[in-house]
Order: C-alpha cells, then structure tokens, then sequence
C-alpha cells in the first residue's frame, strides 16, 4: 500500500512540474524528443543482431516491424492532416495526434511483442522511453495531454495491427517430425 502512495504522489508531482513548465516556456527547439522516438525501433534491431532471444525469426521480424510502422505512420500523418489543432506553442496546426509519442509507443509495442518473454525489463525499458518522449513534448509546449495520449493509443494499435496482418498474410512454417520404431514421418504446416 506504501509503494502504491509513494507512486501516485511521484506521479502527481511530475504531471504538477511538467504542467508548470509547459504554461512557462514558450520555445520548442531540438530536444532529446527527437533522438528518443526512435529508441525502442533501434532497440528492436539491435538487441537482435546481439542475439538476443525474440518472438519471430528475422523475415518475420522485418515484415511485422516494416507494417507496424507503416500502419502508425499512415494513421498519425493521416489523422493529423484531418484535424487542424494548434499546438500550445502557437507555432502550426499540426498537433493532434502527437508524432512523436505515437511513433516511440508503437516502437516499444513491437519491443512488448518481440522480447516479453525473453524479459519483462525490455518492454519496460521500451515503454519507459515512450513516456519519457511523451512528457517531454509536454514540457516542451509541443503538445497537451490528449495529443501525446492519443498519439500513444495510435502507435500500439498500429502495432497490434502490424502484428496481426503479417501473421495472417506470412504465417510460420512449422514442421514435426514423428519417429516410430518402422518409420519416420514428416508434417510441415502452413
């Protein structure tokens, strides 16, 4: 019960400091918003060419990664065209959803879907730079709230979706191999 107070009063006092800064600065500038968006994507690929133990093979990897971001991508640009919000800063219309949140939480989705099995701290690690974009586009006066969370509600169903399609469209082979003292059989399921 401490732990869950403890929780809740850090994460009320960091919504309170975000919102205090973002109602103070007005710039928007480079940030580490833009490096951190793509972490979890390079992180997929990465903890995959060091070997690390993941869900799908590498064909399967690719296609599932190539349409999640694709789906997430078409989706965001797509709604963002469609909805002419300002953004806190003044400075175009193109706020709602949040890019950046959407492109970083559907990264860290595939990164869930990828490595979740292999450890629990991979997709924490994935989500934990997702918020972290998330929040500073808040602090940065680029985003509100419901931008950023609708941005990261896009890029996990971009993922799902992503995941979804390429299973139905590239399933996995999967073969067995049966042995009887008079003969040895083969099955190989598509």
């Amino acid at each position: 019960m401490k732990t869950k107070r403890r929780l809740s009063t850090i994460l009320c006092a960091l919504l309170c400091f975000c919102h205090s800064v973002q109602a103070q600065k007005t710039f928007h500038g480079d940030g580490p918003d833009d490096v951190l968006r793509l972490t979890p994507w390079v992180a997929v690929f990465g903890l995959k060419l060091c070997g690390v133990e993941s869900r799908n093979d590498w064909p399967h990897l690719a296609a599932a990664t190539a349409a999640s971001g694709l789906f997430c991508v078409a989706s965001t640009y797509g709604v963002k065209s469609l909805v002419d919000k300002e953004r806190p800063d003044g400075t175009d219309n193109h706020s709602f959803p949040s890019g950046h949140a959407s492109i970083c939480f559907a990264g860290a989705h595939v990164l869930y879907k990828e490595y979740a099995k292999t450890s629990p701290w991979i997709p924490i690690a994935g989500y934990a730079v997702a918020v972290a974009t998330s929040v500073d586009r808040v602090c940065r006066n680029r985003h509100d709230w419901v931008d950023v969370a609708t941005g990261a509600a896009l890029g996990v169903a971009s993922a799902e979706l992503g995941y979804w399609l390429t299973g139905r469209i590239f399933p996995k082979s999967e073969a067995l191999v049966a042995f009887s003292p008079n003969a040895v059989s083969l099955s190989v399921c598509f």
